[in-house]
């Protein structure tokens, strides 16, 4: 779905003799040499294609998790059921769609997210308190790997899942509810817009349109996040910051991890502004609306790529991954930032995932392992599903 959005040497005096002219003649050619094979060197990165660029690192990132990301089991992280395997199993085949039959590695990810699929059709491990979320990543994975019709039994029924755990009315909840069509982890907790999310683009990847009624009752919970008064969020937090950007969740009181202001607002944030851009977007709005324009408001006022906005360290590479999901399905080929005016924002995350590429070919977030990004198989999961979104 392409959108129509916002534009788119010093020098030493020499004694007159002939080993002083000598020297400095040496002195002159090395250093002329070396500034030449500088030159080249910058000449060669500088010539080489933005997709030459994610090639290196999305086949180091990959060879990590084949060779030192996954058990025995066939999982990349199992104490998460089938989450970060999805996750993993998804971010190969979207750069190396032919693995699903040519890579072992990959057949035996699939075979223990199959052994996953649970009798009300969840994908998840016995006893989780993650079904939302495990059953959401391990479809998007499945459904990437589903050749010739393999999967659509299991698919159709992790559709249904879904919608079944949705908060609505089936759950006693009602559309004047904060929790009203929101997903949580799975477990009966309060819903959450990074479930929501996971939620949305779960159904839109399983072919679910955007009016459909499971979608619609989403965007509700969505809006209920936005700081954006008379536009869906009714609640009593609605215009206390009146940014634009998003927060965690509405319900039960409210709460956002980037804390609460004097007057008791909730603080927008990075990563939750994208993704509750990205499930509008999925939801159907368009650019006219008020709620997107709110949220790409936030943005220009708050970009950029040396941390997550609001929150610093903490969930930066989930924050590269929704930030890079977010403005391809919105067709940003450029923000308008406030500040550092046009950005063309892949090339700005290809530059900044280079940098923090490691020797191993992983990402690891080394300053702030809050919500498991000490875990290398999900941070390099993010980074190269991020990088699928970085190509033009």
């Amino acid at each position: 779905m392409q959108l129509d959005w916002i534009s788119r040497t010093s020098t030493r005096p020499f004694a007159p003799t002939t080993f002083g002219l000598l020297v400095a003649s040496a002195i002159f050619v090395a250093s002329s040499m070396t500034s030449t094979l500088k030159a080249q060197e910058a000449a060669t990165r500088d010539a080489r294609t933005a997709d030459q660029r994610i090639d290196q690192m999305v086949n180091r990132g990959i060879e990590f998790l084949r060779t030192r990301g996954q058990s025995d089991e066939g999982a990349f992280s199992g104490e998460t059921g089938a989450a970060v395997t999805g996750l993993c199993v998804r971010a190969i085949l979207e750069h190396r769609p032919e693995a699903v039959s040519t890579d072992p590695v990959i057949k035996k990810a699939i075979e223990f997210l199959e052994a996953k699929v649970q009798p009300d059709g969840g994908i998840y491990a016995t006893g989780s308190k993650h079904r939302n979320y495990e059953t959401t990543t391990a479809a998007m994975a499945l459904n990437k790997a589903n050749k010739d019709g393999r999967f659509d039994s299991q698919l159709e029924r992790a559709k249904n899942f879904l919608k079944d755990i949705q908060w609505d009315e089936a759950e006693g909840a009602k559309p004047g509810d904060t929790a009203y069509g929101g997903a949580g982890y799975g477990s009966h907790s309060r819903p959450d817009l990074s479930n929501t999310a996971f939620l949305i683009e779960a159904l839109h990847d399983l072919g679910t349109d955007a009016q459909d009624e499971s979608i619609q009752k989403a965007l509700m919970f969505v809006s209920r996040t936005q700081n954006l008064t008379q536009h869906g969020n009714d609640t009593d937090h609605a215009d206390k910051i009146g940014d634009g950007g998003f927060y965690y969740t509405p319900a039960a009181g409210g709460q956002s991890k980037a804390g609460e202001s004097a007057d008791g607002g909730l603080r927008s944030y990075g990563s939750m502004t994208y993704a509750g851009l990205k499930s509008m977007i999925y939801a159907g709005l368009t650019p006219e609306d008020p709620r997107v324009n709110a949220a790409l408001d936030f943005i220009r006022k708050h970009y950029t790529l040396d941390n997550n906005p609001g929150m610093g360290a903490q969930g930066q590479y989930y924050y590269y991954h929704t930030f890079a999901k977010a403005l391809d399905v919105a067709g940003l080929e450029v923000v308008e930032s406030s500040d550092a005016g046009p950005r063309d924002w892949r090339m700005d995350l290809i530059n900044k995932l280079e940098a923090e590429q490691q020797e191993d070919g992983s990402w690891v977030n080394r300053e702030a392992e809050r919500w498991m990004e000490g875990d290398r198989q999900l941070v390099t999961a993010y980074c190269l599903l991020a990088l699928k979104h970085a190509r033009k």
